[in-house]
């Protein structure tokens, strides 16, 4: 008996380890994608409720915020402003937790594409398309859309097996 395997048992372990690695590799970039998303919305409050000191401060706190938010929101009646305001930042707060915790990943990253695509949409309706292409928004909007996609295609899979 040959303990050395044949060139077709070879070829398909060469295989089975190439998926396993390029899937290593699949799973560590949504991991990635994911995170970054939900620590960029978490940077954003830590900013607006004064949790940055010094250089490099977008907001600095909720009124700075608020005021922001009126620039972005420039088409809105000013009553609504601290609505929003507030609406955004609770958003970005469930969002940017459940994206990092991995919770309902469809539905959080399909939440999490629409809102980046509404801020970048009232970006661009106040200041032009550069200021929202200039902040990526639309690129995370994006990559949230192909997280949702990869958690319905895992739900998928796991719903044959």
């Amino acid at each position: 008996m040959n303990p050395r395997p044949s060139a077709a048992s070879e070829s398909l372990l060469q295989s089975a380890a190439k998926r396993t690695h390029t899937l290593d590799w699949e799973r560590l970039g949504f991991l990635y994608a994911r995170i970054a998303l939900g620590a960029a919305f978490l940077s954003g409050i830590a900013d607006r409720f004064g949790l940055y000191g010094g250089r490099n401060v977008g907001y600095g706190n909720f009124d700075g915020f608020i005021q922001y938010t009126a620039k972005v929101n420039s088409f809105m009646p000013p009553a609504t402003i601290p609505f929003l305001a507030w609406a955004a930042t609770a958003g970005e707060l469930f969002f940017g937790i459940a994206l990092i915790l991995g919770i309902w990943p469809r539905w959080i990253s399909l939440g999490s594409a629409l809102l980046l695509a509404l801020f970048g949409i009232a970006m661009a309706i106040s200041f032009g398309i550069k200021s929202p292409m200039d902040y990526s928004v639309f690129s995370a909007s994006g990559a949230a859309i192909l997280l949702a996609l990869r958690a319905s295609a895992q739900n998928s899979r796991q719903s044959v097996q």
